[in-house]
């Protein structure tokens, strides 16, 4: 029968012991014993080898068992392996795993048996093959030996633990040229893969951008009218990608019973169309209203929806806002919430700056074109500036945006302004406010030029002159300008420090919900507001500055007659007219 431990001294000595005959415990700790067995004062308790119990040698026969049938597999699928050498890494990985768990397995029917030995967890990443196992104690060596008498057909426990190890070694093939040479290939094709994709990429983008650029300056020829259905194409897809960004999710308890019964989500499409079609009445009515006075007001058919144009449109929003008030649900409350106001949001940002963008057009195709053409040649340029020099990184959020970029881009969008815009306003198609949608670039356009399209003298200062007189020999008083290229400087700096975080500001957005691009409308460049972020921050700017500093604000037919009609009445006019008729015919212009 078993005889208890003792003391907790040789409890633990005994059991550390054991680890040290299965290879388990490393060098150092067995040394520790070795020479904590030096000092350790005898015990009557460790002087006899304690016996093991019938069960225990139960065990331990049919560990040895397991264990030799565990070996023969391994040796047959080691043979196996020899012929098909994808099989041999994992083969040691399973016996040494199966040599641990068996380890734990003996372990675990010795901690039942004498449960006064505490268990000590091992690390499997301590076992080492390859160091030489410490000296195990007597006691332990000697009841294995008497639990290894009873099975002469089973092996001993030091093979159990050691003929794994070197079998693993012995029997793992070494890695052939074939599989060397197929690991080259494989990589190499998956090089060949990425480098085709990526020339496949650059000439799907290469190919759409002169399209794009085809088409924009076909548009461009073709008049006003098409420019501004190009934008409102634009605003469109743009508003459509921002907004199919936010959905309802089934994040409630009532939603997802809605959700099995088949409910449909009560905030659809329409309502969101809705508002984006009242908002798009409201803005493109007061930009016709405005800049076609001389055609609505005297249009009777025209007429009352010029006069009436705000309250209808206020109406109409009223409507889609009690449409929005009855389609909420218990379930959807908060998203319902959310999505109205995430769609008020895009049209503030999109539909509005469109509007402005409409408005630089009708005021005159440059007042739209340089400005764009600024935007993009600032972004041309600092994807130039940043590949050859750039080495700093500009802002996180955009990480391949790098100051150098930033700054090349900036002078080089300076002089650029200059020629380009210097260049397109001497024709009127160009510089001309629209009064009729449909002119073309093959029409006669006359038009009275603003002030700012008129070149002027700038008288240079007495000591400056005397010094370029003689530096040039010849004599110099005065610098030819065009007021224009002025605005086109300011223009310049704007679109390449302030415009860029348009693109930044998208660059967030798309982080915020962790997606490349806002879409797939332009192959090879992603979605359309990829491409318009910095176009709507510029256009607003380029809308507020004309019509701040630029515009010409003088009395014209179009506001006298929006005046006669909205103010007098037809008494009124009928009065006006008798007393022009007779002014006319005093002055000669209309006889009687």
């Amino acid at each position: 029968m078993s005889r208890p431990a003792a003391t907790t001294s040789s409890s633990q000595f005994v059991t550390k012991s054991a680890f040290a005959a299965l290879a388990v415990e490393d060098v150092e700790e067995a040394e520790e014993e070795l020479v904590r067995e030096e000092h350790a004062p005898p015990s009557s308790d460790t002087m006899e080898p304690p016996k093991l119990s019938k069960s225990q040698l139960k065990k331990l026969q049919k560990h040895a068992r397991t264990e030799k049938r565990r070996q023969a597999k391994a040796a047959a699928r080691a043979a196996t392996a020899e012929n098909s050498p994808r099989a041999s890494p994992s083969l040691e990985q399973s016996i040494t795993h199966s040599v641990v768990v068996t380890d734990e397995e003996v372990l675990s029917s010795e901690a039942e048996h004498a449960p006064s030995v505490p268990s000590i967890e091992t690390d499997q990443k301590d076992v080492s093959p390859a160091l030489e196992p410490p000296r195990p104690h007597p006691e332990f060596n000697s009841n294995v030996s008497m639990a290894m008498k009873s099975d002469t057909s089973s092996p001993s426990l030091a093979e159990v633990h050691s003929k794994p190890i070197t079998d693993v070694r012995e029997l793992t093939p070494p890695q052939s040229q074939t599989d060397v040479e197929r690991a080259v290939k494989t990589k190499q094709d998956a090089q060949e893969a990425e480098r085709t994709k990526k020339r496949q990429n650059l000439v799907t983008r290469t190919l759409w951008t002169f399209i794009m650029i085809g088409g924009f300056m076909g548009l461009l020829l073709m008049g006003h009218a098409y420019m501004i259905i190009l934008v409102m194409l634009c605003q469109t897809l743009v508003y459509r990608e921002v907004t199919t960004l936010f959905s309802l999710k089934d994040v409630s308890h009532e939603t997802a019973e809605f959700a099995v019964k088949g409910h449909k989500d009560p905030w659809s499409k329409t309502l969101n169309w809705y508002f984006f079609a009242v908002t798009n009445y409201f803005l493109y009515g007061e930009s016709i209203i405005y800049y076609f006075k001389h055609v609505v007001f005297t249009d009777g058919q025209l007429l009352p929806f010029a006069t009436n144009h705000r309250m209808i449109s206020f109406m109409l929003y009223t409507i889609g806002f009690m449409g929005f008030v009855l389609s909420l649900k218990r379930g959807y409350l908060k998203q319902q919430f959310g999505l109205f106001c995430w769609v008020h949001m895009s049209l503030l940002l999109i539909v509005v700056s469109s509007h402005f963008i409409i408005n630089n057009i009708l005021e005159g195709l440059i007042w739209f074109f340089v400005p764009a053409s600024l935007v993009i040649c600032n972004d041309v340029f600092a994807y130039i500036w940043g590949i050859t020099l750039g080495r700093t990184p500009l802002i996180k959020l955009s990480p391949k945006k790098t100051v150098e970029g930033f700054v090349g881009a900036f002078w080089s969008t300076l002089i650029f302004s200059v020629v380009w815009g210097s260049y397109f306003m001497r024709f009127n198609y160009m510089i001309c406010p629209v009064h009729d949608l449909g002119v073309s670039v093959w029409s006669n356009v006359q038009c009275t030029p603003n002030p700012v399209f008129i070149a002027k003298e700038w008288e240079i200062w007495a000591p400056l002159r005397v010094f370029l007189s003689q530096l040039l020999g010849r004599p110099v008083a005065v610098i030819p300008y065009v007021p224009y290229q002025l605005h086109l400087l300011v223009f310049a700096i704007f679109a390449s420090l302030v415009a860029p975080f348009g693109g930044f500001f998208a660059s967030g957005f798309k982080r915020a919900f962790d997606i490349k691009d806002f879409g797939h409308s332009i192959p090879g460049h992603g979605g359309m507001t990829d491409r318009m972020d910095c176009q709507f921050l510029m256009g607003v700017f380029t809308y507020v500055y004309y019509s701040s500093l630029i515009r010409e604000h003088h009395v014209t037919v179009g506001s006298i007659l929006q005046m006669i009609v909205s103010g007098l009445t037809v008494e009124e006019q009928l009065e006006l007219m008798r007393d022009l008729k007779k002014y006319m015919q005093g002055r000669g212009i209309m006889t009687v």
